[in-house]
C-alpha cells in the first residue's frame, strides 16, 4: 500500500465529490461520490477536462473563477454554483469550493463539490411564487400589507393602498406611524387597540373609515393575522378590502325599510280600517271586501317577513357570536340562500325560517322553507354530488355560487326535501300546517376559526 492509498480511501467515504484538477482544468484525481452524484466512474472523469461537463450557460463564468483565484499571488478561495453534465445527460447542480493552496505532492488543485440540485428546485419555486405574488399584489385591488411586531417598519405593501386609503406609500415605508392619518379620527381607538392585539398575538377583523381626501367616506374591511415563530410574534399581516359599496347598500335597505313600513303600514291600515267602515255600511259587499282585507294582511305580512330578512343582511349589534373562518364571497352565499324562497315561490309569500347556532366544531345556519322539493339535480349542486360537465342541466348559477363559497370556506351543506324535513330534528309546528310533501331544509356548517 502507497502512502497515498488510506487518503484515498477516506476520500472515497466521503458524501461530497473531490476531485484533483490540472492548471488547464484537467481532471487528475476523483473520488467515489462523483458515480454517486453524477453516475460517472472515477476512472471515467480522469484524463477529462472538468469545463467540458459544465452547462454553456455558466461554462465561462466558472473557468474565469478557476484560472482567477489560482493566478492569484496571496492565498485565496472561491466558490462556484453551476450545472454539471451527468453520466445519463441530465443536468445537476453543484456548489464547488477551490482554493490555489497547492504543493509538490499534489497533482492539482483540490476543488470539492456538493450536490445543491434540490436546493436550487426549491430556491427557484420560492422565487417563482414570490414573482406571482407580487404579480397579484401589483394588480389587486385588496390591500395587502405586511409590518413588524411593533408596527416600526412596513415590510410590504402594494400600490393599492394609495387609492384606497389616499394617502402615499412613501411616506408610509418613511414612517408607519402615517397610517392612522389616513383613519377616522372617531375610529382610531379602535384600530389602535386592534393593532396592539395584533401585537399581542391575536387576530382581527374589523371594519372602518379611511380617507382623509374623500372625508373619510371609504370604509374598508380588515383582517389581520399575527405571524408567529418559536411562540413570538415577528410580523403582522393582512389585507383591507374597500366594503363602501356594500356598506351603502345595507344604508339604503334600512332607509327603504323605514320607508316601506311607515308609508306602507299606515296606508294599510288606512285601508283595512276603511274596508272594516265599508262592511258595516254596505253588507252586501263582503264578498269583495274580504278580499281587499286578505290582500292587504298579506302585504302587512309580507313588509314584517321584509323587515326580518333586511335585519338579518344588516344588524350589526353585538351578539354571543362565534367566530367561523370564511371567504368574503360567503356573505353573497348567504344571501342567495334568503333570496332563493322568494324567487321561486309561486304566490311570492313563502314561509321562510332562519337560525344561526352553534355546533361543537363551529356554527350553522339553517334556512326552512314551505315550497316545492328543490329538484334533485338543484340538490347535488349545493353538496357537490353535481358533475361539472352536467353545470348547463341546471337552473341556474345561485347554488353554484353557495357550493363554491362553502368549498373554498372548508364548509359543508346539507339538503332536506320534503317529508325528510318533518322527519328530521327540528322545532314543532316550524313549517305551519303545510301538510304534504311540500318544504326544504338547507343547513350550512362552517368550522370555528382558528384561535
Amino acid at each position: 500500500m502507497s502512502a497515498s492509498e488510506p487518503y484515498e480511501l477516506l476520500l472515497d467515504q466521503a458524501q461530497d465529490k473531490v476531485a484533483l484538477l490540472s492548471v488547464d482544468g484537467e481532471y487528475t484525481y476523483v473520488n467515489a461520490a462523483a458515480e454517486e452524484i453524477l453516475g460517472f466512474e472515477p476512472d471515467e472523469l480522469v484524463g477529462t477536462n472538468a469545463f467540458e461537463y459544465i452547462h454553456p450557460d455558466e461554462r465561462e463564468a466558472v473557468r474565469r473563477t478557476f484560472e482567477g483565484a489560482i493566478r492569484t499571488d496571496e492565498f485565496t478561495e472561491v466558490t462556484a454554483e453551476y450545472r454539471h453534465r451527468a453520466e445519463d445527460g441530465s443536468w445537476v447542480w453543484l456548489e464547488s469550493r477551490m482554493s490555489n493552496l497547492t504543493d509538490g505532492e499534489l497533482d492539482g488543485f483540490v476543488v470539492s463539490s456538493r450536490d445543491i440540485t434540490d436546493r436550487v428546485a426549491a430556491e427557484r419555486e420560492r422565487e417563482e411564487a414570490t414573482a406571482h405574488l407580487r404579480e397579484i399584489a401589483a394588480v389587486s385591488s385588496d390591500v395587502l400589507w405586511m409590518f413588524d411586531a411593533e408596527w416600526s417598519e412596513l415590510l410590504f405593501a402594494n400600490p393599492a393602498y394609495e387609492e384606497m386609503y389616499g394617502a402615499s406609500l412613501d411616506e408610509l415605508r418613511g414612517d408607519p406611524a402615517t397610517f392612522l392619518d389616513a383613519v377616522h379620527p372617531e375610529d382610531r381607538p379602535a384600530v389602535r387597540e386592534s393593532m396592539e392585539r395584533l401585537s399581542a398575538g391575536e387576530s382581527v377583523d374589523m371594519e372602518y373609515r379611511v380617507n382623509a381626501a374623500e372625508n373619510y367616506k371609504r370604509w374598508v374591511w380588515v383582517q389581520g393575522e399575527p405571524i408567529v415563530e418559536d411562540g413570538e410574534v415577528v410580523r403582522i399581516t393582512g389585507f383591507a378590502k374597500d366594503v363602501t359599496d356594500r356598506r351603502r347598500r345595507e344604508r339604503q335597505l334600512v332607509v327603504m325599510d323605514n320607508l316601506l313600513r311607515h308609508n306602507l303600514r299606515n296606508d294599510l291600515n288606512i285601508v283595512l280600517g276603511t274596508v272594516e267602515e265599508l262592511e258595516d255600511e254596505v253588507p252586501e259587499s263582503a264578498a269583495h271586501t274580504a278580499v281587499i282585507r286578505r290582500v292587504g294582511e298579506s302585504l302587512l305580512d309580507t313588509a314584517r317577513k321584509e323587515r326580518e330578512v333586511i335585519e338579518l343582511i344588516t344588524d350589526q349589534r353585538e351578539t354571543d357570536a362565534v367566530v367561523v373562518d370564511g371567504r368574503c364571497e360567503l356573505r353573497s352565499a348567504v344571501i342567495e340562500l334568503l333570496e332563493n324562497p322568494f324567487q321561486h315561490a309561486d304566490d311570492g309569500s313563502p314561509t321562510v325560517t332562519v337560525r344561526l347556532r352553534r355546533t361543537e366544531g363551529g356554527a350553522e345556519l339553517v334556512v326552512e322553507d314551505d315550497l316545492r322539493p328543490i329538484p334533485a339535480i338543484e340538490a347535488d349542486v349545493l353538496t357537490g354530488d353535481h358533475d361539472m360537465s352536467h353545470v348547463y342541466h341546471s337552473s341556474g348559477l345561485g347554488f353554484w355560487l353557495v357550493y363554491w363559497s362553502l368549498e373554498l370556506s372548508n364548509g359543508s351543506v346539507s339538503v332536506a326535501v320534503g317529508t325528510e324535513v318533518d322527519t328530521e330534528a327540528g322545532e314543532p309546528g316550524e313549517r305551519g300546517s303545510a301538510g304534504d310533501d311540500r318544504g326544504n331544509r338547507i343547513t350550512v356548517s362552517l368550522p370555528r376559526a382558528a384561535e
